[in-house]
């Protein structure tokens, strides 16, 4: 067995070839679209690299693709825990714990050299929203867009390593036919009769609208908590000029309350139910299809990313209203028959509650590994948000 760094175009496409080899005979997987994974390694589309490095390796046994790995070092974030901790990500390899053992070992010797004393993956290098966590439950439905899928033997690869889970990521989703309950349809109700009030989609708007409102619930959501970095308006701008492309203007939802916004439900269509149709390509001719696909309402599930209520609107229904607005409007007048819902750690357990609350069911779970280079060091799960 022999590793190759990736530095060329060749090893390039050969890093893109490994699932193709791996995933052949499985139908429930999508590959993830290779111009999403080269911009995690582009310096310049790819704002971690500002405080940190990457890189990544293939694996052949003679001129046989088994096995790929990458690793990296993020300064803003690997000295954040009790000890220096970087991460592994876009793992793939054949059953083979020889072959798994050298890839993570030579992602862990490089990472001891950039001063690393844990390895946490598979995670990305960038944003949570993407490629992170290891699939660990429900390998009977079709991978969602850009969120890890795997075989499930890789679970034992990790495990017989040495990994130990440093968190769940559960994925919750919910049948958009089964009726909005009782206490969602009173809080509806309420502020329907209250002229304050107002709920609507973004059909209509402007996307500076749409931006700035999302800025100002974003900021009065998380403002309070420790830590947290305001929205500008040139980020709110950039994140919806780059979410354009996927946008169902009828399926993100606001909540005004006297003309000021006070809640988002942000939801796109289930990419992957349209991607599957691309081969993990967006050239032309996958672009050419996507709209297609877009246009002739091929997704029928919707993906819920982001759900939030301005904090001195908490806790007063606005989440259920929410809920009841989407099955008046959307559920049988969009090809939207479920949502699900972005992932949520195990140690959020509030966040974990409001998804009970709006009726949806855990659907998948994934998990974050972590490995203490020094084995003696007691090994800790993530701490709970109280």
């Amino acid at each position: 067995m022999k590793l190759t760094e990736v530095n060329n175009s060749s090893t390039r496409q050969d890093f893109h070839r490994v699932p193709f080899l791996i995933y052949k005979n499985d139908k429930n997987w999508i590959p993830h679209l290779k111009q999403d994974i080269e911009k995690v390694f582009d310096p310049i589309k790819n704002k971690a690299f500002e405080h940190g490095k990457a890189i990544r390796w293939i694996l052949k046994d003679g001129n046989k693709l088994i096995g790929r790995i990458a690793a990296f070092v993020n300064d803003k974030t690997s000295h954040t825990f009790q000890q220096p901790t970087g991460g592994i990500g876009f793992f793939e390899c054949i059953n083979n714990q020889e072959a798994a053992n050298l890839l993570l070992d030579t992602a862990k010797n490089w990472l001891e050299k950039q001063g690393m004393q844990a390895m946490d993956g598979p995670i990305n290098f960038g944003e949570k929203n993407q490629f992170w966590g290891l699939l660990i439950e429900n390998f009977t439905d079709m991978s969602s867009y850009a969120m890890n899928y795997n075989p499930e033997y890789y679970k034992t690869l990790f495990e017989n390593y040495g990994f130990e889970i440093y968190y769940k990521q559960l994925v919750y989703r919910r049948d958009m036919h089964i009726p909005a309950q009782p206490i969602f349809v009173r809080k509806y109700n309420q502020m329907n009769a209250d002229p304050n009030y107002k709920i609507s989609h973004i059909k209509g708007k402007s996307w500076k609208q749409v931006a700035d409102d999302f800025r100002e619930v974003y900021n009065g959501a998380w403002g309070n908590h420790d830590g947290f970095k305001p929205m500008t308006a040139e980020a709110s701008y950039k994140l919806i000029n780059a979410m354009k492309p996927a946008i169902d203007r009828r399926i993100i939802i606001f909540v005004y309350y006297q003309n000021k916004p006070i809640a988002f439900y942000v939801n796109i269509p289930e990419l992957n139910e349209i991607f599957r149709f691309v081969n993990g390509d967006l050239n032309l001719i996958g672009k050419l299809k996507f709209a297609y696909h877009k246009f002739i309402g091929t997704a029928k599930t919707m993906t819920g990313l982001v759900f939030g209520v301005v904090a001195e609107f908490q806790g007063k229904g606005v989440e259920g209203a929410m809920i009841k607005w989407a099955e008046d409007h959307i559920v049988g007048k969009t090809p939207y028959k479920n949502t699900t819902l972005t992932w949520i750690g195990d140690f959020n357990p509030k966040m974990l509650k409001v998804c009970e609350n709006l009726g949806a069911e855990q659907f998948r779970t994934l998990a974050t590994y972590r490995y203490l280079f020094d084995k003696t060091k007691p090994f800790e799960r993530c701490p709970i948000i109280d």
